[in-house]
């Protein structure tokens, strides 16, 4: 079982730095996925409401369930 054990830890030991993902390329991904939480965010949890960028009751009959959901009051 210990063999096992010195293995793993020894496979593990060996990857080389440069296997590691930059973080020039991870930041771009998780500030776009960010904004497209937010947003998402606005528009289940404000928009038709107090303030709303677009009018109508589109959107809102859209992510109604969702609002639900996560505990937003809507009527």
């Amino acid at each position: 079982m210990s063999d096992v054990d010195q293995k793993s830890v020894a496979t593990v030991m060996d990857i080389p730095l440069e296997v590691a993902i930059p973080i020039k390329k991870v930041l771009p991904w998780a500030i776009l996925g960010g904004l497209a939480m937010v947003l998402a965010f606005y528009f289940v949890g404000a928009e038709q409401g107090a303030v709303h960028l677009i009018s109508g009751m589109g959107i809102h009959e859209f992510v109604h369930d969702a609002r639900h959901l996560l505990g937003f009051p809507c009527h």
